[in-house]
């Protein structure tokens, strides 16, 4: 993974981030974003994959439900956020659209996906901070921007 500042303006910062062929996205972004002691950022991003998993929340059961992708795909979408968890981690929460050759298009949160050839990433970091606190009824961990 390759790195840039773009901007700084007021204590925002925008970066570029540049992914290569087999990296794999999640842990590069966790990185980055634990690197940067990123505390409140957005992203997004275009490029291709040659497999990932993505998933999809079931309300009933309360879980995500897993759908691997075993062909290259185009990334026609990628967008996510990082927040502080309750135990003070760094959580990336991303979703995207992944597009077929044929145009068909899988969705859902990104848990892991390998890319092939690049994945160009903007990220921009806020100097306020996010918090994650658990939400009983949903069973996740969501921003709750007030606290």
């Amino acid at each position: 993974m390759q790195s840039r500042i773009l901007a700084e303006n007021d204590g925002q910062k925008t970066y570029a981030l540049v992914l290569e062929t087999g990296e794999e996205v999640m842990a590069c972004l966790q990185e980055f974003a634990d690197g940067q002691r990123l505390t409140a950022a957005q992203f997004s991003a275009i490029g291709a994959f040659s497999d990932a998993v993505i998933t999809f929340f079931d309300w009933e059961k309360k879980e995500y439900l897993p759908n691997p992708i075993t062909e290259q795909v185009e990334v026609a979408s990628l967008n996510g956020d990082v927040a502080l968890a309750p135990d003070g981690s760094r959580a990336i929460h991303i979703h995207t659209v992944l597009g077929r050759r044929d145009g068909a298009a899988f969705a859902g949160h990104l848990a892991e996906a390998h890319v092939r050839p690049t994945l160009e990433v903007i990220v921009t970091e806020n100097p306020a901070h996010l918090d994650k606190r658990y939400d009983p009824e949903s069973g996740l961990v969501l921003i709750r921007p007030e606290s």
